[in-house]
């Protein structure tokens, strides 16, 4: 993308209308460019364009575009249009993605494997604890953890996923430039090293209340399933898991003591039919992806003796990490069709295992 299409994107992520209203014009339009050279009367043709929104279309340019073609240069941030390649494929499907996002770190493939782990900012220590746990051993099996680089839960979360040494993307509720809650500058500094720090918001945008729910869209969009690890009745997380039951996500809660207010969120959940949620091996086996336990077991009771040079060839490849069928593809240097056939068969050998994300894990 070149500085003129930058500034562009730049331009209509400025104006802060409905996602949807910019996907409506996106639509129509093709491109930001040609929404802004369109006429008023061709403006108004599209459902739900508001005044507000139109006299934001056909106002002048931003003089803070330079400022912002600065700051993206200096902070190494990446703005990837919903057009691009680069854009996270979960959040396509999602009802209102956003027209750009701003990031610092990386989305990979791979990310489509992910958990996103939400609860209250004032956690007790046992909630932080859990989440912390939880994270770190998911993580640990090569699952992405998303969370909203929030205090309490969400921070415990990101730090639980480093410290196994996975991946943890944060989706924030202002500008990606703006560090809050500011102790966590040097946490999200770490996690453009093994993840990414994303947003929605354009260049300088401050933390107000308002963002915050919208922003909870992404969490659950990028991932698939909402673990809600201490919240009260009232709160964000429940949002998020509200937003996960809309767009068909599982949902999981961590139960916790009956007299703390903080747990009450999380109970009402589980009431309702969310799945309850004491270690990481509950959440695999909801995913079909194997515990420890159940992959020792299939390692003594499967042999894999009498396979074809083929068969063997793409089992080595695989290991407790899911593996995406392309990425299969690509080491063995093999035609798709080959190596989906092989797949096939030693799924039905007991080999591997197809997991979410139409990835591949070792079965023994």
């Amino acid at each position: 993308m070149n500085e003129q299409e930058l500034r562009i994107w730049l331009r209509l992520s400025r104006l802060e209308i409905s996602p949807r209203v910019a996907g409506a014009l996106l639509e129509r339009f093709g491109g930001p460019q040609a929404i802004f050279d369109a006429s008023e009367e061709e403006l108004k043709s599209v459902e739900n364009v508001t005044d507000k929104a139109l006299q934001k279309l056909l106002g002048p340019e931003p003089a803070v575009l330079d400022h912002d073609l600065a700051t993206i240069e200096q902070e190494s941030i990446s703005v990837i249009p919903i057009h691009s390649p680069k854009y996270p494929a979960s959040l396509t499907m999602i009802y209102d993605p956003p027209p750009v996002l701003y990031v610092k770190g990386n989305i990979l493939e791979s990310d489509k494997l992910a958990i996103a782990i939400v609860g209250s900012r004032r956690a007790s220590e046992y909630g932080r604890s859990k989440a912390a746990r939880i994270a770190k051993d998911l993580a640990a099996r090569g699952l992405t953890m998303v969370s909203g680089g929030a205090r309490g839960i969400d921070t415990a979360a990101h730090k639980g996923a480093l410290e196994a040494g996975g991946r943890t993307i944060a989706f924030l509720g202002c500008g990606i430039d703006v560090s809050y809650p500011a102790e966590n500058k040097k946490l999200f500094e770490a996690m453009r090293e093994s993840g990414a720090v994303v947003s929605e918001f354009p260049l300088g945008a401050t933390p107000e209340p308002w963002r915050f729910p919208p922003r909870n869209r992404l969490i659950s969009g990028m991932s698939l399933g909402v673990l809600v690890c201490q919240s009260p009745e009232a709160s964000g997380a429940l949002i998020t898991a509200g937003y996960a039951a809309e767009q068909g996500k599982d949902i999981y809660a961590v139960p916790g003591n009956i007299d703390d207010e903080r747990n009450r969120g999380c109970h009402k959940l589980i009431q309702d039919g969310a799945l309850l949620v004491q270690e990481s091996n509950d959440i695999l086996r909801e995913l079909g992806i194997d515990t420890e336990e159940q992959q020792t077991q299939r390692q003594m009771a499967l042999p894999i003796e009498n396979l074809n040079d083929q068969e063997r060839d793409i089992a080595a490849l695989l290991s407790l990490e899911p593996m995406p069928i392309d990425k299969i593809i690509e080491k063995t240097g093999l035609p798709a069709p080959m190596v989906s056939g092989t797949l096939t068969v030693l799924e039905m050998k007991n080999i591997v295992r197809r997991v979410p994300g139409n990835a591949y894990v070792r079965a023994i």
